[in-house]
């Protein structure tokens, strides 16, 4: 069902940001591999976190909801893994199913791992390779891509590894088989990529070592490690926040307070981009949840300026660039992104999703192998297009934004994809005075 965000005047009010995916679907992974039960709050209640808590009580867990956000997990222990005796779904969630491939991975069970047909797209090879060569064997359908099949073992061999591409779910799911890996198992990474696993995984009692080496890092962890239960408050996802920042930052006037917000380098890149652009952040500490800082943020309307987007900010805010093309669309003068060809893999080809949504709309943009080039509207996006979202939540987000401050509405063809990370979107951004209605134009 297409739906369709009209211009409004002013963006203004105050919104608690929802508990951040990644930590979410950490806190249940773990909790679910622990020793003891493990009170968690704060956690995203989308679509994805859901089915890897469905799939962890598939795997022999406990796993109960005792509130709005708040869940007990009750682990399998040094016991491990049981067999599971239905198919892994996971819907939409690459997060999901790649970081429980790690923990499948360690154990002597076959399981068979589906989703969607988003998700049934998505390359799976840059997780079973590295497995692979750990000692996992596995068949898939077509090639490298779900749905398929993976068999773990006991005797799982560490390995020393530097992804091709810097990612934090190839990543976190080698440090979660190096848990049950014979020896110690070495990531090395070319550009620090984000840091939750590691972070949670201390948090369990696991000792895991990292070591910077310029924008690089290497992250090594020894297997035959136990984890114990934790309670658990997962921070305020800065992914989402970032629809917030975006809606008032392009809006004629107002301002946006949105309290609670993981503060993380290797999460912060688009609000340090935003900034780069003439934004307004505001920022003031406000406590810790999950061994992150956690900051309010505030944002006001803001007249941007186009701007080459530095590399090195690039896996800091992989998944913001959707909602930075609108910053761009809305800028005067040209913007520049470059070195992010991992957007081509995500739930659809990003860079050509980004730049339909923009060109459909009436913004002139360039694609290129691994980014795109933005001239901007200078506060004046024609808007008139219906988007298509290619069942990929943030591009429908990125448009319904973008349909708040654009000359003419902004329709996309599907919403339903968004309860995946944001379920309360619509109503959030109704909060703040956003006018977006079920329809197209």
């Amino acid at each position: 069902m297409a739906w369709t965000s009209h211009p409004v005047a002013k963006i203004a009010g105050t919104i608690r940001a929802p508990g951040d995916k990644s930590c979410s679907h950490r806190a249940l992974i773990l909790g679910g591999l622990a020793n003891g039960i493990s009170e968690i709050s704060g956690l995203l209640e989308g679509e994805d976190v859901l089915n890897t808590g469905h799939v962890m009580a598939a795997l022999g867990a406990k796993v109960e909801r005792l509130g709005d956000g708040l869940w007990q997990v009750e682990g399998v222990g040094d016991a491990g893994l049981k067999q599971p005796s239905i198919d892994l779904e996971f819907g939409n969630s690459g997060t999901g199913s790649r970081l429980i491939m790690g923990v499948v991975a360690g154990h002597d069970i076959k399981a068979r791992f589906v989703g969607d047909e988003s998700l049934s797209g998505r390359p799976m090879g840059r997780v079973l390779d590295p497995l692979s060569e750990m000692g996992i064997k596995y068949t898939a359908d077509d090639g490298k891509t779900m749905p398929l099949t993976l068999e773990g073992r006991s005797d799982l061999s560490s390995i020393e590894y530097t992804p091709p591409h810097a990612s934090a779910q190839v990543k976190s799911c080698i440090l979660l088989a190096g848990l049950r890996a014979n020896g110690e198992t070495i990531v090395h990474e070319s550009r620090m990529t984000r840091d939750h696993s590691e972070k949670m995984l201390r948090g369990f009692g696991v000792e895991v070592r990292s070591k910077r080496n310029g924008a690089g890092n290497t992250v090594s962890i020894e297997g035959g490690q136990s984890l114990t239960a934790q309670e658990t408050r997962v921070p305020g996802d800065p992914s989402s926040a970032a629809f917030l920042a975006a809606t008032a930052m392009i809006s004629k006037s107002g301002g946006v307070l949105v309290e609670g917000v993981m503060s993380n380098e290797t999460r912060d890149g688009f609000f340090r981009a935003a900034a780069l652009m003439g934004a307004h952040v505001g920022a003031e500490d406000v406590g810790d949840a999950c061994g992150e800082r956690l900051i309010d943020m505030s944002f006001e309307s803001a007249e941007l300026i186009g701007k080459q987007i530095p590399i090195e900010l690039v896996p800091s805010m992989i998944d913001e660039f959707p909602i930075l093309a609108v910053l761009a669309a809305q800028a005067k003068g040209i913007t520049v992104v470059k070195g992010a060809s991992e957007l081509r893999v995500k739930e659809s080809d990003r860079i050509s999703a980004v730049v339909n949504m923009l060109r459909v709309n009436g913004v002139e943009v360039e694609e290129t192998e691994d980014g795109f080039i933005v001239t901007g509207c200078n506060g004046a996006i024609p808007g008139g297009g219906m988007v298509e979202t290619h069942h990929d939540h943030r591009i429908a987000m990125s448009a319904l934004v973008m349909g708040t401050a654009s000359q003419q509405p902004v329709s996309i063809d599907d919403a339903s994809m968004i309860a995946t990370s944001y379920p309360d979107f619509m109503d959030h951004m109704a909060s703040l005075g956003a006018d977006i209605r079920e329809g197209g134009q």
